[in-house]
């Protein structure tokens, strides 16, 4: 005989709904980012500081026979930097510790050519600890810039000597000065500089075993990638997805390379822009720096291009960010403001041509939460697949932001965004890369309905944010 259950029982048994069987999410497009190389792609403009023997000398790159007694920054203030930083919109600041020259920023034991030589603070200042203080005083992060070549250094052009020397250096840096975001690694050298190969793979393992949250940068990465010029402009088509093997450290000939990736490549390696606010690196008084214009096109072409922007500010002989780079600072942060604090695409609503197995979860709704980690997604056999965005009322507007969500891959190589004007879906822009980031800038347009359609993918379309602006500046 079947047991009987009270009626109350049954009552409530019937009235608990049947849970609903969710459709997974798409496997990855591989490769993907680390969970670091997420974070710096997360993490917003960086700001690069040089600052050195140079500053004092008028020159960019010194010959590494300057007195450290040239290095006089009388009203030295790093808690300056890093506020000013935190204010206009930076997340991390990146020191050039040593630069060309051999001069070290901090006391190291393996050198007399640094600030304890120099008659600066009696020979007890320290750049580089002053600058970590500040910048967890300031809630920011800090990466470091350590020149492989060194024109001070003795034992320079003597490969296992010198390289022994530099991983002692890098030590100290790594393991006195707190965490690191950033660990900064140029191959530029003169052409008087002795022959001698660098341990690049011995300088990465001692990164990753004392500092495993830092990103790397050189031309080949491992983690980031030099962008090919120093003009803050990443290619129109420009692929996280790389190919290190193709790649050597200040190798001539492969910018174009580098500033577009490469779609099939093995690597995931995202492209960082670098560029100075100023003509030079270091600190020069007749330079003056780029108006808030060439900075909106440098940030277009750079975050907005699926890079990061490390824009280089650099101390004056004071030892502090010049007014004159503050100032700037302050108007780039407030045209960035103007454009991007009212998103046009607020309360719109949409329509896919498929969504992944008809569940809601991948529903097209996902592009305006602001959260890479919701997306709109096909299924599996879709490479091609449209939006219709419908706006709560027409809209003026001269800038789109698609996003994708690059913790699953890069997928997205061709794609079409139109908009339906006087009756007829109009083209507004065809691109190619989207990545993490793409704003697109045209021609002023006004309407209340846009389609985006994905032309070609490596894998099933995916779509994380969708965005409208009006940039009245251009």
């Amino acid at each position: 005989m079947l047991p009987r259950f009270p009626t109350f029982l049954l009552l409530v048994l019937m009235a608990v709904p049947a849970r609903a069987q969710r459709v997974p999410p798409p496997e990855p497009v591989l490769p993907i980012p680390t969970a670091r190389q997420l974070e710096w792609q997360e993490g917003g403009l960086r700001m690069f500081v040089h600052f050195g023997v140079n500053t004092f000398t008028d020159r960019e790159w010194g010959d590494g026979t300057e007195s450290p007694d040239l290095f006089q920054p009388a009203a030295f203030n790093a808690r300056q930097w890093a506020r000013v930083a935190r204010e206009t919109g930076f997340s991390t600041i990146i020191l050039t510790a040593k630069h060309h020259d051999g001069f070290a920023l901090w006391d190291s034991r393996y050198t007399l050519h640094d600030v304890a030589s120099s008659s600066w603070l009696q020979g007890r200042g320290d750049v580089v600890g002053a600058l970590s203080e500040a910048v967890r005083a300031e809630g920011l992060s800090m990466g470091l810039y350590l020149s492989p070549w060194d024109q001070h250094e003795p034992s320079y052009g003597d490969e296992a000597g010198y390289n022994a020397f530099y991983v002692a250096q890098l030590r100290e840096l790594l393991t006195q000065y707190g965490p690191l975001k950033e660990v900064w690694f140029d191959g530029a050298k003169g052409e008087n500089a002795k022959d001698m190969n660098y341990h690049f793979d011995a300088f990465w393992a001692t990164v990753r075993q004392l500092q495993p949250a830092a990103v790397m940068f050189s031309d080949a990465g491992p983690d980031v990638r030099w962008i090919g010029n120093e003009r803050g402009h990443a290619g129109e088509t420009n692929w996280s997805t790389f190919d290190r093997s193709k790649v050597s450290i200040g190798a001539l000939g492969i910018e174009k390379y580098l500033n577009e990736g490469d779609e099939n490549g093995p690597d995931w390696v995202g492209g960082e822009c670098d560029v100075s606010i100023r003509r030079g690196w270091f600190y020069h008084p007749d330079q003056e720096p780029k108006s808030v214009a060439e900075l909106m096109d440098i940030f277009y072409k750079s975050a907005g291009r699926n890079c990061v922007l490390l824009l280089n500010i650099p101390p004056n002989r004071d030892g502090l960010l010049d007014e004159k780079d503050v100032r700037r600072l302050q108007e780039f942060k407030a045209a960035r403001d103007a454009v991007f604090a009212t998103d046009l695409a607020a309360g719109a609503t949409a329509t896919a041509s498929n969504v992944r197995g008809g569940d809601d979860a991948f529903a097209p709704a996902q592009l305006f939460d602001r959260s890479q980690e919701t997306f709109w997604a096909t299924d599996d056999a879709v490479r091609e697949a449209s939006v219709e965005i419908v706006l709560p009322g027409a809209r003026t507007f001269n800038v789109i932001r698609l996003q994708e969500p690059i913790h699953l891959g890069q997928r997205i190589g061709a794609y079409r965004v139109e908009a339906e004007v006087g009756g007829r879906w109009t083209t507004l822009v065809e691109g190619t890369t989207i990545g993490y980031q793409k704003l697109d800038r045209i021609e002023a347009t006004t309407s209340s309905r846009l389609r985006v359609t994905v032309l070609d993918a490596r894998g099933c379309p995916l779509l994380a944010g969708f965005g409208l602006y009006l940039d009245t500046a251009q």
